[in-house]
C-alpha cells in the first residue's frame, strides 16, 4: 500500500479504538450509576483500549484527531468532547448509553454535562464562544427555550466528522460564495518581472511577525490575468490552495459574514487555503463586508485592485502587477513560435501587449490552423492578435471596419508625406525608443498622437482608416458622449479606462470632434472650471503616455487648447480640395464594379466646389437613382444627386453650375 493508505488504515483504526473507549467509560458510567461493580475486567478493558489510542497516536504522522488538535487548538478535554460527539455518529449503542447515563430517556444524545461526568479533568473553559469548540464551530449546539447550554443537545459538525474520518475537502457552506474554477496552480516558470513579485510577496511574508495576521497582498494593476498568475504561483509555492470569490459575493449581514469568516478560517487551517478577491467593479458599500472579513481573518488574503489600495483594518503589502515586459513578450513568443515566423515576435511584441497564457494560447492556435506556408502563418497569427486585443475596447468605443487604402485618399503632397510620416513612426517606435535607446533620452511620453484639421468631409476620417489599414490595426472612434460626464471625476475615469484598454489591443484612438473634449482651458472663477481644467490636464498627460497612436479630428483647429496643441507630434490640414484634388475624387469615387455611362464628365462634376466627403454622397445617391432604373449612372443622375446636395447643405447655387458638355440641363 501507499503512505496514504497506510495512514487512512491507521487513521480508521484509531478512530475505531477512540470510539470503543468512549463506549466503555459510557458503560462504566452507567453502571456506576445502578451501583454496579466497575473495576476487574471492566477497567482493565478501558485502559486497553486508552493504550492502543495512545499507541497509534505516536505515529507519524499521527491520525486526524491529533492533526485537528494541533492545528485548531484543541485541549485534551476538547477532545474527548469531540470523541464523544464523533462516536455518537459511529456507533448505533452511544444513543442509548447516553440516555441512560444522563437517567432521561428523552436525552439519547451527548451534553457538555455528560461529558463532564464521562471524562477526568473536565474543563469549563471549553463551553466559552471563544473556546475552540464553539469558536470553530466544531459543534453543533441544539439550545431551544430556556435549556442551559450545559444540556443542550451537541452534535459533531459533518465537516469536522468527514475529517477525522480522513476525508478533507471544502465545506459546502462555502462552496456557493466560491469560484468552483479556482486558480489553477502555476507550474510554468513565470517572466523575471512577474517571478520577481512573487518573490518580493514570499520574502514579506517570510519576515511578517508570525504571532500578528498575515498581511493582505494587494495585486495593484490593470491584468487581472497577470494578477492571477502571481497570486496563483505565490500559493504554489506557499503549499497552499488558491480559492477565488468575488467582493459582492462577501456576506453583508453580520451573522453571516461572521459564519462565513468562521468557517473560511478554520478551512484555511485544515485543507491549508489562500483567498483571492476579485473586487473589480466593486463600490463603497462593497468595501463594508470586506473590511469586516479581514478583521476576523488571518489567513493569506490577495485583492486585486486596479489602482489603490483599499484601507483596511489589517497590515497589508502592495504589490505593482504588470504584464511581461516588451522584451519578455518578444522571449516568449520565440519560445512558442521556435524559428517558424521569422521577425514575428519582435513584430507581435511591439504591437500588442499581451500576458503568458493568452501569447502561448494564441501562438498554438496560430500553428494548429495554419497553413504550412509561413506567409499564412504570419496573417492568420497578426488578425488572431488583433481579435484577442479588441475585449473590453468594444464596450468603450466603436470599431471602424478600415477599408480605404493610400490610392482612394486625395491630398496634396505635403499632407499625405506626413501621413505617411505618421504611418512609419508607429511601425518603427520600437526600433527608435528601444533598440536605439530614445527612451533613456525622453523624459515625456512615448506616444504618437496628430491633430487632422480641417472642415468637415475633407478626408480626415478616411486617413485614419488608410493609416489603420495600412499598418493591419483596428481603428476605434472614441464617442465623446460616453466619455464626458458632468460629475466631477468621472471624466478621468471614463478615459482611463479607455486608454489603459486601447494600451494592450494596440488599437488607433480616433476622437471625432475632439475640440468639444479638447478645448482651451478656462479662466477659474468656480469649482466646475477648476475641475475642468483637471480634465483638461490629465487628458494632456493620457496622451503623451499613450503608447499608440492617437488622432484628434477637429473642424475647429482655433478651439484647441494651444498648450495642447504645442504637445502634439503631428499637425496636418486638410484643406478644402481644388479643382484638381476634386477631378481625382471624382475619378476615383465609384468602384470599378459600378457601371458608369459614357457622358460622365469629371472635369465638370471638378467645378462643384464640394468636398470629398460631399462627392462621395452624391456619388452613392446617383448609384440608387440608377439601381433603380437598371441603368448605367448618367450625368443627368449625377447632377440632379449634386442639386440635392446642394439643397442640403443650405447653399445657393447657380443653374450653370449644372449644365455640362453636352448642353444638356441636369433632371430637376
Amino acid at each position: 500500500m501507499n503512505d496514504r493508505a497506510n495512514w487512512t488504515e491507521a487513521n480508521d483504526r484509531h478512530l475505531a479504538a477512540t470510539v470503543r473507549w468512549i463506549r466503555l467509560r459510557l458503560e462504566r458510567l452507567v453502571q456506576a450509576s445502578d451501583d454496579k461493580t466497575v473495576s476487574g475486567p471492566v477497567g482493565d478493558t478501558i485502559e486497553q483500549a486508552r493504550q492502543e489510542i495512545f499507541e497509534l497516536e505516536s505515529q507519524d504522522p499521527p491520525p486526524a484527531m491529533l492533526i485537528l488538535a494541533r492545528v485548531l487548538g484543541l485541549s485534551a478535554f476538547d477532545q474527548q468532547v469531540l470523541a464523544l460527539c464523533t462516536a455518537m455518529e459511529l456507533d448505533t449503542r452511544i444513543a442509548g448509553l447516553c440516555a441512560q447515563a444522563q437517567a432521561d430517556t428523552n436525552k439519547p444524545w451527548p451534553t457538555f454535562a455528560l461529558a463532564f461526568a464521562l471524562f477526568e479533568d473536565p474543563e469549563w473553559n471549553a463551553l466559552s464562544p471563544h473556546a475552540p469548540l464553539r469558536y470553530w464551530r466544531l459543534l453543533e449546539i441544539n439550545q431551544p427555550g430556556a435549556v442551559p447550554l450545559t444540556a443542550a443537545a451537541l452534535a459533531v459538525d459533518e465537516r469536522i466528522l468527514n475529517y477525522l474520518k480522513g476525508l478533507n475537502y471544502l465545506d459546502d457552506r462555502l462552496t456557493p460564495l466560491l469560484d468552483p474554477t479556482g486558480i489553477q496552480p502555476v507550474e510554468t516558470a513565470l517572466p523575471p518581472s512577474q517571478q520577481k513579485a512573487v518573490d518580493s510577496i514570499i520574502e514579506h511574508l517570510k519576515h511578517s511577525d508570525s504571532m500578528q495576521k498575515l498581511p493582505v497582498i494587494e495585486l495593484i494593476g490593470q491584468d487581472a490575468s497577470s494578477k492571477r498568475l502571481i497570486a496563483g504561483r505565490t500559493a504554489s509555492l506557499l503549499d497552499l490552495k488558491l480559492q477565488t470569490i468575488d467582493i459582492k459575493s462577501l456576506p453583508a449581514q453580520t451573522g453571516d459574514a461572521e459564519t462565513f469568516t468562521r468557517l473560511w478560517e478554520r478551512e484555511s487551517m485544515l485543507l491549508p487555503l489562500a483567498l483571492y478577491i476579485e473586487s473589480n467593479g466593486s463600490t463603497d458599500a462593497d468595501l463594508v463586508p470586506l473590511r469586516r472579513f479581514l478583521q476576523g481573518s488571518s489567513s493569506l488574503v490577495f485583492i486585486e485592485l486596479e489602482d489603490t489600495g483599499i484601507e483596511t483594518v489589517r497590515n497589508r503589502f502592495s504589490v505593482e502587477t504588470n504584464k511581461p515586459t516588451h522584451e519578455e513578450q518578444q522571449q516568449l513568443w520565440i519560445a512558442v513560435l521556435h524559428a517558424q515566423a521569422g521577425d514575428m515576435p519582435q513584430r507581435l511584441a511591439e504591437q500588442f501587449s499581451f500576458n503568458q497564457s493568452e501569447i502561448e494560447r494564441l501562438a498554438r492556435y496560430a500553428l494548429d490552423t495554419s497553413s504550412d506556408n509561413t506567409t499564412g502563418l504570419r496573417t492568420d497569427l497578426w488578425q488572431a492578435c488583433r481579435v484577442a486585443a479588441r475585449a473590453g475596447m468594444e464596450q468603450l468605443a466603436q470599431r471602424i471596419d478600415t477599408k480605404a487604402g493610400w490610392d482612394q485618399l486625395v491630398l496634396p503632397a505635403e499632407q499625405k508625406a506626413l501621413l505617411y510620416q505618421i504611418t512609419d513612426q508607429v511601425a518603427y517606435r520600437n526600433r527608435v525608443y528601444e533598440d536605439w535607446g530614445f527612451r533613456e533620452r525622453m523624459n515625456r511620453g512615448l506616444g504618437i498622437n496628430a491633430l487632422f484639421a480641417g472642415e468637415s468631409g475633407t478626408g480626415k476620417s478616411m486617413a485614419a482608416e488608410v493609416i489603420a489599414n495600412d499598418l493591419g490595426l483596428d481603428l476605434y472612434r472614441i464617442d465623446l458622449s460616453a466619455v464626458v460626464s458632468k460629475y466631477i471625476g468621472e471624466t478621468e475615469k471614463n478615459l482611463r479606462r479607455l486608454f489603459d484598454t486601447a494600451e494592450d489591443s494596440g488599437a488607433i484612438l480616433f476622437f471625432d470632434e475632439a475640440d468639444s473634449l479638447f478645448g482651451k482651458r478656462s479662466e477659474v472663477k468656480d469649482s466646475h472650471d477648476r475641475y475642468a481644467n483637471i480634465e483638461i490636464n490629465y487628458l494632456l498627460q493620457r496622451m503623451e503616455s499613450y503608447r499608440g497612436l492617437a488622432i484628434l479630428a477637429s473642424n475647429m483647429k482655433s478651439a484647441l487648447d494651444k498648450a495642447f496643441v504645442r504637445r502634439l507630434r503631428f499637425i496636418v490640414d486638410f484643406p478644402f480640395p481644388g479643382v484638381e484634388e476634386r477631378t481625382e475624387i471624382w475619378q476615383k469615387v465609384f468602384p470599378l464594379e459600378t457601371p458608369v455611362g459614357e457622358d460622365f464628365d469629371c472635369d465638370c462634376l471638378a467645378r462643384l466646389n464640394l468636398t470629398g466627403g460631399n462627392i462621395h454622397s452624391i456619388a452613392l445617391n446617383a448609384a440608387f437613382l440608377a439601381a433603380k432604373t437598371g441603368r448605367p449612372i448618367t450625368m443627368p443622375l449625377v447632377l440632379e444627386s449634386a442639386r440635392t446636395e446642394f439643397r442640403k447643405l443650405e447653399r445657393p447655387t447657380k443653374e450653370s453650375d449644372f449644365k455640362w458638355k453636352g448642353n444638356l440641363e441636369a433632371v430637376i
